[in-house]
């Protein structure tokens, strides 16, 4: 019987584009460049981005991961993850005389310069985006008027602001495109004069990420999405695919691969969060080929070539503090 449901062929479609985003590949780069140009240790705090994969390569050439700063010895150079970081993280580097190398993402900080924006002309900013995590975290702290956070249409309903006239809002990069735009229009029927970037700030990973699953979600019996439990891109992917009606997994690597999942399929998609490296994607093809015959396919989609410059520091080969 197993004989038989091995060699059973299976269609494999791949997701394009899926894995490293611009952002991600910038801040895997800093801190590999940093241990080379400064040696080792490279302290980086938090994870640079969310996947164990990514920390682990880091850590065995010389990254060391901490969850504050008061863990980074005098001196040592310090990296912020792509994430963001709060403005009293970057003021107690500075005043620890920390040499420090931003990895946050162009867009994670177009969004803090957007809320800051707001804020300095005196309106209260909603932030569309989910509790705890990093990128909300910083950027709740880098804005210092009024800010609100909401992650569904039930929040919206419950918000209290001083001044409904003077309203704006901003979002979380990593978002469903579909879910913000909920969100947003029960903000705009709730304060009619409220101010903000429709789901611009959701960053163009993310959409053409999600764009590719929804594709793909047309052509399978099954869907997987490789990618860390923490990651908000990832979870997103997944959520997709299961609000298609299509059976989805996330997994972290090929390890959390059954072979029962493939009983009666014969068609699976696969897509990767924005944080997974590609290695990961091709264990996981590697595995699901010891359960049945695949043949690969890729699906047609948006060919990514945005490329973000590198800190200043790094390019000059002179670190601040």
């Amino acid at each position: 019987m197993e004989k038989k449901n091995e060699l059973k062929s299976l269609r494999v479609f791949l997701a394009q584009p899926r894995g490293f985003c611009a952002g991600v590949e910038r801040a895997i780069t800093i801190v590999e460049r940093a241990i080379e140009l400064y040696g080792p240790p490279v302290y980086v705090r938090h994870e640079i981005v969310h996947n164990k994969r990514v920390v682990n390569n880091l850590v065995s050439k010389g990254a060391i991961f901490v969850q504050e700063l008061d863990q980074i010895p005098a001196g040592a150079v310090t990296v912020f993850s792509a994430h963001g970081v709060a403005q009293k993280v970057e003021d107690t580097a500075h005043l620890r005389k920390l040499p420090v190398l931003d990895a946050t993402c162009p867009l994670v900080a177009k969004v803090h310069k957007e809320g800051q924006r707001y804020s300095a002309n005196g309106y209260e900013v909603v932030l569309i985006g989910h509790e705890g995590h990093p990128e909300v975290v910083g950027t709740m702290g880098r804005i210092s008027g009024d800010v609100y956070l909401v992650s569904n249409t039930e929040d919206v309903k419950k918000l209290q602001v001083r001044d409904p006239s003077k309203l704006s809002y901003i979002s979380q990069t990593t978002l469903s495109v579909d879910d913000t735009k909920v969100v947003i229009q029960a903000l705009k029927k709730r304060f009619p004069k409220i101010i903000g970037p429709d789901v611009k700030d959701i960053c163009y990973a993310t959409q053409n990420r999600q764009s590719a699953v929804r594709d793909l979600v047309d052509h399978v019996d099954l869907m997987l999405v490789v990618g860390a439990k923490n990651s908000s891109n990832s979870n997103r992917l997944r959520d997709l695919g299961e609000e298609s009606g299509v059976t989805t997994y996330l997994i972290e690597s090929c390890k959390d691969l059954d072979s029962k999942w493939f009983n009666n399929v014969n068609s699976v998609g696969i897509s990767s969060g924005a944080s997974t490296p590609d290695e990961l994607v091709n264990e996981v093809i590697d595995r699901i080929s010891t359960f049945r015959k695949i043949k690969i396919e890729k699906r047609p989609g948006i060919e990514e070539n945005v490329v973000f410059k590198l800190p200043k520091e790094l390019v000059n080969h002179q670190l601040a503090n």
